[in-house]
Parts: structure tokens; sequence; C-alpha cells
């Protein structure tokens, strides 16, 4: 391709293999070094291709990204790393009218009414695991938070109660969430997938999708489908109440909860323990958080959870992959471009955020802030915005006044981000000691 005609942005350059180990595995220093270095946009090209993302993190830049045509800005293609695992279905993975017809069957899991129906459940499982710690007691807090995320997945979207399958489901389930982003090299290279540690990855990956297909074949037959909310339930009566929808097949199903699995468990626990670690960290902050906590103040609980979501990015990036040449920025691009808003940068921006290294809460209440809704972009935006940012936020904020009900907490040190498979957790787990009320 001659580049000559394009305004391609400067970037890190060198061996391909190297700069795609580097973007998988040690992200953050490197999206870093290149903004320091380059500014707001710049570019990198890893494999397989080499194919170029071109970075944004200018409020304004994001917000074009976001607002344009998704016929030309296609996300599925900018997440195509996650098919091995996610399947050729997934929401997060197809466009144009697949995308729409997948978002419409999922979106009535997701309304108020629904949520209003999970609320108790998310409630009974935080109770319930809350109740077994002891002051004094030091919890690893996304071990902790992983545990409940889990159990709440797997009961609203799979519809799953039985503890025997439960037993089951939850190894297998956590084999999947916890790996190294190394595993995701297999879609770059996928005659990996026959060796360790990938052999491993997927033998255990093919081993869920089993019980996943009893489970749909099982509801599919049940006499009470109708009377269940959970999402699996919901999808599997697609066709009943509206003959001009078509059904989904089993793989569709599959794709979908795998999606809603991953997207939805560990990326609400990473934010719950990063909430926790800074609360643990801000003994005044805290004081507000027991009071608000007694006193159902959830707005402050929620602002607590979003801004540690801000502070500390649990995805780093947005991905919409170029249909044909477009000009982004001011700067025009060819076809094939993935454009990247960066949540990371847009995150750290001082011009949006001051003092954007410091934990504050009150920026989330403060109606003069203007937190918008591409500057703060956990989940992304436009069209392609997460459908269950409501879902996560509610369980989120259920979750951290379950906790803060019965304890206070200290962190014993700061905590460094890590990437494990896409998103950022503690590198430590982000232990917290526990403090009798």
């Amino acid at each position: 391709m001659d580049d000559s005609k394009y305004d391609i942005p400067d970037g890190p350059r060198g061996n391909h293999l190297r700069m795609t180990d580097r973007f998988m595995r040690k992200r953050r220093p490197l999206v870093l070094e290149a903004h320091e270095r380059y500014g707001d946009t710049f570019s990198v090209e890893i494999l397989p291709g080499p194919r170029r993302i071109v970075v944004f993190s200018d409020p304004a830049d994001v917000k074009e990204i976001f607002s344009s045509d998704p016929s030309q800005f296609h996300a599925g293609e900018g997440n195509a790393i996650l098919k091995p695992v996610m399947g050729d279905h997934s929401l997060l993975l197809v466009d144009g009218e697949q995308h729409t017809r997948a978002r419409k069957l999922l979106m009535p899991a997701f309304t108020g009414p629904a949520m209003r129906g999970y609320r108790p459940l998310v409630e009974g499982i935080a109770k319930e695991a809350v109740q077994s710690w002891e002051p004094g007691q030091r919890i690893v807090t996304l071990d902790a938070m992983n545990a409940i995320t889990l159990d709440v997945i797997l009961q609203v979207v799979f519809g799953v109660t039985d503890e025997e399958r439960l037993a089951v489901l939850r190894p297998k389930v956590t084999k999947i969430v916890d790996i190294d982003a190394t595993v995701l090299l297999s879609w770059i290279f996928p005659r990996l997938r026959k060796v360790p540690p990938w052999k491993g990855f997927f033998t255990n990956l093919r081993e869920v999708d089993e019980l996943l297909y009893a489970e749909i074949r099982e509801r599919r037959n049940a006499h009470d489908l109708d009377g269940r909310d959970d999402v699996l339930s919901r999808l599997l009566r697609v066709g009943d109440s509206s003959p001009d929808e078509e059904s989904l097949s089993d793989e569709e199903m599959r794709d979908q909860l795998v999606t809603l699995l991953l997207a939805g468990h560990e990326t609400t626990a990473s934010a719950l323990s990063w909430t926790l670690h800074e609360l643990g960290r801000h003994p005044e902050l805290l004081k507000r958080a027991l009071v608000a906590a007694d006193t159902g103040d959830e707005a402050f609980l929620e602002a607590c959870l979003k801004e540690a979501m801000r502070l500390h990015p649990i995805i780093d990036f947005v991905a919409r992959t170029l249909q044909s040449d477009q000009t982004v920025g001011g700067r025009r691009l060819p076809k094939g471009t993935t454009v990247a808003p960066s949540i990371m940068l847009s995150h750290s921006r001082e011009a949006t955020f001051a003092d954007a290294h410091e934990y504050r809460p009150d920026r989330f209440l403060d109606p003069d802030a203007k937190v918008s809704s591409h500057t703060w972009i956990p989940f992304g935006g436009g069209v392609r915005r997460c459908i269950g940012a409501a879902f996560s936020l509610m369980e989120g904020t259920v979750v951290l006044r379950e906790v803060l009900l019965r304890f206070g907490v200290f962190a014993e040190q700061p905590t460094p981000p890590r990437l494990r498979n896409i998103t950022n957790v503690p590198d430590d787990k982000a232990p917290v000691i526990l403090l009798a009320r």
C-alpha cells in the first residue's frame, strides 16, 4: 500500500513480533511511552498482517469515532482477537445487520425492569459471601470479588442455581478467565492451540462448551421455561413470542452466553477490587462510603466505583476497523486501519480530570464537572456501548454496599496493574484487612 497519500501518525517501530508481544503483554508502558513521545495520536503495527492501529485520546477525536457510521467503522473486526474464545456469532464480533439483530435480542434482558428483577439475587449472593468474613481477616479482593461476580453471572445469565452444576462450572470458567495475555497469541498463530499452555486452555474451553450445550438442550425442554427470567431462558423464547423473529441456533446461543460471561464477570470484579483498594487507602473517603452504605446513598457508592474505573481502566482501548478510506481526527487513513480510542489515556487527561492521578469520587457527583460520554469511556461508546453497562454498575454498587455494611477496609500498600487476558487487574490482587464496624 502506498502510504504517501495518507496521513499516518508516527509511533514506535521495530520488529513486528516483538511489538506484538509488547502490545499483548506489556501494553501500558508501551502506550504511555508512545504518548509521551508522539502525543495524543500515534500508531503501532502488530501481527497478523502487520495490522496498523492508530491510537486516539483527544476527546474530540474519541467523540468523532464513536459517532461515525458503524457500517464504515467495524467494531467486530477490531475485536477479532477474541474470536477463538467468544465465537463467530458473539455480539462483540459481528457488525451490520448481525450486530443489530444480536443486540435487539439481548437488550430486553438489560432493561430497567430486568435490572430490578436481578437486584435481589445479586444482594443475596453478596450477602452470603460476606457473612463468612471476620474482622482482622486479610481478604484478597480480586479473588473474593471474582467468586461473587461469577455466581451472579452463572445465575443471572445461565440461570444455573443447582449447587452441583455450579461446583462443576466454577473452576472451568475460572480457568478461561485466569489466563495470561500470551494465550491470545493463538489468534495470530492457530497452530499454538495444539501445544501447551494453549492446548490446555482450549481443551478446558471445549469442556465448558459441552456443559453449555447440554444446559441449552435441557432448558429448551424445561416445563417452566416461560416463567424464568435468566438471559438463557429469555433467548430460548425468541420466536415463540414474536413469530417474525428467527430463533437462535445453539451455536449462536453459546456464543452470546460466553460473551456475556467473559465481558461481565472479571470486568466488574476488577472494578470492585480497585474500589476497595482505593477506599482502603483513603480513610476519609472510607468514612463517607460507610455512611453511604448505612443510609442507602448509592449515588456516592456508584461514584466510588466509577472513579476506580477511571483511575484504573479495566480495558485499555476500544477498536474500530475502517471499511474504506476515512478522515479521522483530521488525518486521512486507509481502509483496513484500526482506530482505537484509548481508555487509559482518555481517563488520565489533566485537561479533563484535574489531578487525574488522584482518587476523587466527587468528580461524578459534581454537576459542573461535566464528565461526558466521550471522556469517561470504560464501556466504550456510540452504538457499540456495552449492553451490560447498567447491570455492571448496579451489581458493583450492590456488592460494594453489602461489603461496607459489615466491614471497613484497610489497604496494605499501593498496587500496580497487570494485564491478564484483556483486562487490567491489581498485580497483587489487592489484598485488604477487614476492619470491625
